[in-house]
């Protein structure tokens, strides 16, 4: 079993200039330096979920972990799933509301794929998180607001559960929390374990 002083003790770089992503990894402890990967992520709406995070969050990570040595390399990729299509980050205003209305009143489910690279041993591992999402019924008022005011178009599926109004959305969760905010954090402690 690998201590937590082993843990904490490494050096990690996110391959993601996500302030969201930063911010998880601080709060259970990790400090990392965010790092663009520069990956032009696939963003295709009728695809396998997990192969579709899987390909994004390899493809970052690797496409940084080759300028480091001695660090814990993590990139991650979350997409929302309604029914059979996969709602990626809204081109425009319009599209994002277009995603608010499909997802109101209905199921959807929220996918995150880490993969984390040991750059001193050469040791990877992919995991990934599915978590459930009923949203309420929403107004046309509060779809406006919420578009409007917060622009959420660096979102998968156009919504926030964590950091403004996109809260008041959700009627209940089966699953991860922090995999919806994009970053399923027992998930990636027990990645990080395995490459150690």
């Amino acid at each position: 079993m690998i201590s937590l002083k082993t843990i904490l003790s490494q050096k990690y770089i996110l391959a993601s200039k996500s302030p969201r992503r930063k911010q998880l990894l601080k709060q259970i402890g990790l400090n990392a330096t965010a790092v663009d990967s520069g990956a032009i992520e696939l963003e295709l709406k009728d695809h396998n979920p997990i192969h579709l995070v899987r390909h994004n969050s390899v493809l970052k990570s690797e496409s940084v972990a080759g300028k480091y040595k001695n660090e814990i390399v993590i990139g991650a990729d979350t997409i929302v799933l309604l029914g059979k299509e996969i709602l990626n980050k809204p081109k425009d205003l319009k599209h994002a509301k277009e995603y608010l209305k499909a997802l109101s009143g209905n199921l959807h489910y929220v996918y995150t794929g880490i993969n984390v690279i040991n750059t001193k041993n050469k040791k990877v591992e992919f995991a990934y998180e599915k978590t459930s999402v009923y949203f309420r019924t929403l107004q046309k008022d509060e779809i406006d607001y919420y578009v409007n005011t917060f622009k959420p178009l660096d979102k998968a599926g156009a919504y926030g559960i964590q950091d403004d109004f996109g809260c008041l959305f959700i009627g209940k969760i089966k699953g991860d929390y922090y995999n919806i905010v994009g970053l399923p954090l027992v998930k990636l402690y027990e990645t990080i374990q395995k490459v150690l």
